[in-house]
């Protein structure tokens, strides 16, 4: 066979196959037997061997290939990977109906999804081409896992048409995948996987992409991050335009017209989870229009315009033994359960929160009990109820203390609160929490400063607040249990590279109550500068989208305190970064442009710009970048292929640039 014939071949090959793989992993409706599929790959095989010129990335040939990785890179997600707020039963669902009415008013729909149990991965598409795949990480920077996703036969390396756009969804084991994994797993003596979703998550993270593709993945697609070339107005459209995409979406998504339909939805569900062949663990709730979405907006953690319900958790009947003591970083003291070890949810649980004093007085818990033990949200382990029918008469109450364990002082409830709290801020339980917060992934990641070398620190006065991190010498750290040279250098280097950092982890490792990551980021976006931040009103902080009173409030009162300030003068001694380094998606240029204040929605492909690229310069200049077209549109910039949204924006007589105007003023 000749080159050019070879090539004629491969290419009808990768369409054959391509074909065949979805009928059989998406469609579930195989039209050729194995042994046709085999003999068709055997052949691009051979093909390629003769002619490797011809391998490309998206050959069926290159599901798994290369070498294993040393680590995985960073991914910084160009639209930031929310979790949901969760909803716990049916006055939940409808406070969050009655919310969403009073936000959009009363003519819209919901669609309801399965909440599949996995892991939240995101996909790239560039031309139609899989280029990029990375786990949800903290919501804003995740690893890349593309080899690993590669594997997975339900994700097409090629879609159907060449699209530019990100989809979101969550990789899963099926349980028979599950089972056959946990099998020989058993013959080897290896450690079993508790359950399908904690099987998925360590199979995507192997360096190895050969491991992950024994595993024997799935994927569900539900929705898109960053829509690019997609020209859809709601969820359901994108759901149905993703299917004929070859993208695998879960058929029993529904769309319901009111709240009741969806309690119906999930109630049926609830009864019907275990005739499924993958975990759920309940079911997610999308307003359906992308306009009433863009409307309805964000918190600073989840959007308004979407809940997850979650079931109910299975629950198991344990001894409580005793109630242990801890005093968090701000000072919260937190009673936990020790309870005969017993199996929740696929786990051993050994401890379960109590939360406060109020609760166990509620709830008449007795040290000695039996009680009933699930996990919230199938996560957290928690006391539900006692067994008082139980009791022998030798079951002891349990009394709070009036000091703080760890200091000593006397402990306080403060107005409107139910925790008691040590508001001793030298109290070294909550020195060193903070600093094994601060050092933590999601704030300074420090790698090598776990929990046990800050107790350590803490231990022999090393350390008593972050700033003493960035003075510790070599010699001090040799003197530490398991600390020998090599790790010793390594932690410096690390301890150096923190100082690096954009403002909003340090901001978020700070610890300021009320303060999470994506406030801090928009806090650091905001203000640039930990000096423009210090000297902050409370007004002005208020007037930030997302930045609350009671968070206001909290960050002010922060910075007005002699030893915060002595910190951070510290920290800036030691050259830990002050300022913000992300991308400045809220700035706004010094002087106006044509963008400025402007509603600006982008249609079509463009030739000579990235869709994020372009959506960047503009929200740079002061426009806002939306994603479908209302009354509210100021102007529509169409690239080639421009559907739905071009036609809606003549229609309402908006404005229309083509790319090259685009350019044009951008270059201004």
């Amino acid at each position: 066979m000749d080159r050019e014939t070879a090539q004629k071949q491969v290419k009808e090959l990768h369409n054959l196959l391509n074909q065949y793989n979805f009928e059989y992993y998406v469609l579930n409706q195989p039209s050729v037997p194995d042994a046709e599929y085999d003999r068709l790959m055997q052949e691009l095989i051979n093909i390629e061997e003769t002619y490797p010129d011809l391998i490309t990335p998206e050959s069926p040939t290159q599901r798994v290939g290369g070498e294993a990785l040393s680590s995985f890179e960073k991914v910084q997600h160009r639209t930031p990977m929310l979790s949901l707020s969760n909803a716990f039963g049916e006055q939940d669902l409808r406070d969050f109906d009655r919310r969403v009415r009073q936000g959009i008013g009363d003519d819209f729909s919901y669609v309801c999804e399965l909440k599949i149990d996995g892991l939240a991965v995101s996909l790239q598409y560039e031309d139609g081409l899989f280029v990029l795949g990375s786990t949800r990480g903290d919501g804003t920077t995740g690893e890349n896992i593309t080899a690993n996703l590669r594997t997975i036969r339900s994700i097409p390396l090629r879609l159907k048409e060449q699209l530019t756009f990100e989809v979101r969804g969550e990789a899963y084991m099926p349980r028979q995948s599950f089972e056959r994994l946990n099998e020989d797993r058993a013959k080897k003596g290896e450690m079993l996987f508790a359950n399908p979703r904690n099987a998925a998550a360590g199979s995507l993270r192997q360096l190895d992409p050969r491991i992950a593709a024994s595993r024997h993945l799935d994927i569900f697609l539900y929705g898109v991050g960053n829509y690019g070339s997609i020209n859809v107005s709601t969820h359901s459209e994108a759901l149905e335009q993703l299917q004929k995409l070859g993208l695998k979406v879960n058929k029993e998504w529904r769309k319901c017209q009111t709240i009741d339909e969806v309690i119906k939805y999930v109630e049926a569900w609830t009864e019907k989870r275990p005739s499924l062949n993958y975990d759920i663990d309940g079911i997610v709730i999308k307003v359906d229009s992308l306009e009433h979405q863009e409307k309805l907006g964000y918190t600073a953690k989840s959007p308004r315009w979407a809940i997850a319900y979650k079931f109910p958790a299975e629950e198991v009947v344990t001894k409580l033994i005793d109630i242990e003591l801890s005093v968090g970083r701000t000072g919260v003291i937190t009673p936990t359960a020790i309870l005969d070890p017993v199996q929740v949810a696929g786990t051993t649980v050994q401890r379960a929160s109590l939360h406060n004093e109020d609760l166990i007085r509620e709830k008449d818990i007795m040290l000695g009990d039996w009680v009933i033990v699930k996990k919230a949200g199938d996560i957290i382990p928690e006391v539900v109820n006692v067994l008082t029918e139980r009791r022998t008469g030798e079951e002891t109450i349990f009394h709070m203390p009036v000091q703080c364990p760890a200091c000593e002082s006397e402990l306080i409830r403060l107005e409107g609160e139910v925790a008691l709290r040590c508001i001793n801020p030298k109290c070294p339980a909550q020195r060193r929490e903070g600093l094994i917060h601060f050092v933590s992934r999601n704030a300074m990641n420090i790698d090598g400063l776990g929990e046990k070398v800050i107790s350590q620190l803490f231990e022999h006065e090393l350390v008593r607040d972050p700033a003493d991190i960035y003075f510790l010498k070599k010699e001090q750290l040799l003197q530490l249990e398991r600390m020998g040279e090599k790790s010793v250098n390594n932690l410096l280097t690390a301890i150096e590279n923190s100082k690096a950092n954009s403002l909003e982890k340090l901001l978020f490792g700070l610890g300021i109550r009320h303060v999470g990551e994506r406030a801090a980021r928009i806090l650091a976006e905001h203000y640039e500068t930990m000096d423009n931040l210090m000297t902050a009103s409370r007004e002005d902080l208020v007037n930030i989208p997302e930045i609350g009173e009671k968070m206001s409030d909290a960050i002010v009162t922060y910075f007005d305190n002699d030893e915060v300030e002595e910190l951070i003068s510290e920290l800036k001694s030691a050259g830990v970064n002050m300022a913000y380094k992300g991308p400045k998606v809220s700035e706004v240029a010094d002087t106006e442009s044509v963008f400025t204040n402007k509603t600006i929605v982008l249609t079509g492909k463009l030739e000579k710009l990235t869709r994020n690229d372009a959506k960047e310069k503009i929200e740079i200049l002061g426009g806002h970048v939306a994603g479908s077209v209302s009354k509210k549109t100021d102007l529509v910039i169409a690239g080639t292929d421009a559907g739905s949204k071009l036609k809606k924006a003549q229609e309402l007589n908006i404005e229309i640039w083509d790319e090259d105007k685009l350019l044009e003023e951008l270059n201004q």
